[in-house]
């Protein structure tokens, strides 16, 4: 017996340590996101960071693909009842997000009901007013957010002899004419084309991409991009695809290479490239404002955010969402953000977060790196420079990027290629609409 006792006492007592480590655990909440790379080193940092401010929740990044495979896989696993608490999810899901009925908790609702203090006066007007529903209550935390500006090659322009970055369309196509001149192969690429060149084209000279202001005021909007404007902006870039000024270069970021290689002087895509490029440029290297055309508009209205914002969904446990809540607090605070915006290029979603980089001197440090926060608070958001809200923007972004190519190829002109991408546009409309009455 007295051996029993000997062996039996230290398991107990092992079995009692266990279950109160069980016990005393953080709280796991998990938050699906879509940032690879070293974003996504950051990501994990960010959650780590946070983890170790406090020791009653612990946040698990997981990485879930891109965009569309989170935001895809968030809404099958909602299905089957294993979501996680947090998804990243990229501004064109906005609507999608919107319309799963039952699935979505609004961040400021969770702030407010677990007693979390949330200040929306200090966001950035342009970021958070993508975000909000009619009545003013923002859905989903910004996160990512950037805008397209323009990259420009330093060192390209002294060769070339260009003295004045680029501000119009007109002044565009001269530095081209000035680089080809001096050697280079082209003027100018740029990527994510739907976003850079019909979204926020619109947005910069304050024309509507759609009706009921691009779809935030209901989805029963139809598209109006093959508008005037829209068509004479296409039809000189499929003309200056055929003397080197403009070379396509794919979606997304793939024509990166063209400006890191020096093929292309000038490159326009998004702010959030900041670390790609200081890590890979060989050159002197600067960003500006995107170009416009003078006779269309006096000066630029404003630009539209892209990137991404942190959905929380329902159906975890009620004592989860407080540490969603104060989790959203931490990434959203002033060092934080700071942190994120210099690494990455990506706003800062503050003013707190704006001011304290200027405050620490990174922006005389590195000229230019404000150009995407002036830019996108250049003037108030209109109805039409507030951003979009389309049902099926997914999809109907594949769809703008088919037509543009066919006609950047020769096989449509700039004209019907631009009408045939109105046409299929509204006909996803028309489905989502019908699917979310």
């Amino acid at each position: 017996m007295s051996i029993m006792k000997k062996f039996i006492a230290p398991v107990a007592l092992a079995s009692l340590v266990g279950s109160t480590s069980l016990v005393s655990a953080a709280t796991e909440i998990q938050w699906w996101h879509a940032m690879g790379g070293a974003n996504g080193e950051r990501v994990n940092k960010i959650a780590d960071d946070f983890n170790k401010s406090q020791s009653e929740y612990k946040v698990v990044p997981t990485f879930k693909g891109n965009y569309t495979e989170t935001m895809t896989a968030s809404i099958a696993a909602f299905r089957a009842k294993k979501q996680p608490h947090i998804v990243q999810v990229f501004e064109v899901g906005t609507a999608t997000m919107m319309a799963a009925k039952g699935a979505i908790y609004p961040v400021e609702q969770v702030m407010k009901d677990n007693g979390v203090a949330f200040d929306k006066s200090d966001y950035l007007p342009a970021v958070i007013s993508y975000y909000q529903t009619p009545g003013g209550e923002l859905l989903s935390m910004p996160f990512n957010s950037s805008t397209p500006v323009l990259w420009y090659n330093k060192d390209a322009f002294k060769k070339a002899g260009i003295g004045k970055v680029p501000t119009t369309w007109t002044e565009m196509k001269g530095a081209s004419d000035k680089l080809r001149a001096a050697g280079y192969k082209c003027g100018f690429s740029f990527g994510w084309q739907s976003w850079v060149m019909v979204e926020n084209f619109g947005a910069w000279h304050n024309i509507p991409m759609g009706t009921k202001e691009n779809g935030f005021a209901g989805f029963d909007t139809e598209f109006t991009f093959n508008n005037a404007n829209v068509k004479r902006h296409i039809k000189n870039l499929a003309d200056w695809t055929k003397d080197g000024t403009f070379v396509y270069g794919g979606r997304r970021g793939d024509s990166l290479p063209k400006f890191i290689n020096q093929e292309c002087g000038m490159w326009m895509n998004s702010s959030a490239y900041y670390g790609s490029i200081k890590k890979q440029a060989k050159f002197e290297f600067g960003q500006s404002m995107l170009p416009f055309y003078g006779d269309v508009v006096k000066k630029p209205q404003n630009s539209i955010i892209g990137g991404a914002t942190l959905w929380v969904l329902k159906g975890r446990d009620k004592g989860d969402y407080k540490g969603v809540a104060q989790f959203m607090k931490f990434m959203s605070s002033p060092e934080v953000q700071a942190w994120w915006h210099q690494g990455t290029g990506y706003v800062p979603i503050t003013n707190a977060a704006y001011e304290l980089s200027k405050k620490q001197g990174f922006y005389d440090s590195n000229p230019g790196t404000d150009t995407a926060i002036k830019q996108l608070s250049l003037n108030t958001p209109t109805a039409s420079s507030r951003g979009i809200r389309f049902g099926n923007f997914v999809q109907v972004r594949d769809v703008i990027n088919e037509e543009m190519e066919a006609i950047w190829s020769g096989d449509k002109t700039p004209e019907a290629g631009i009408d045939e991408a109105v046409k299929r546009g509204n006909a996803l409309l028309r489905k989502f609409e019908k699917a979310n009455k």
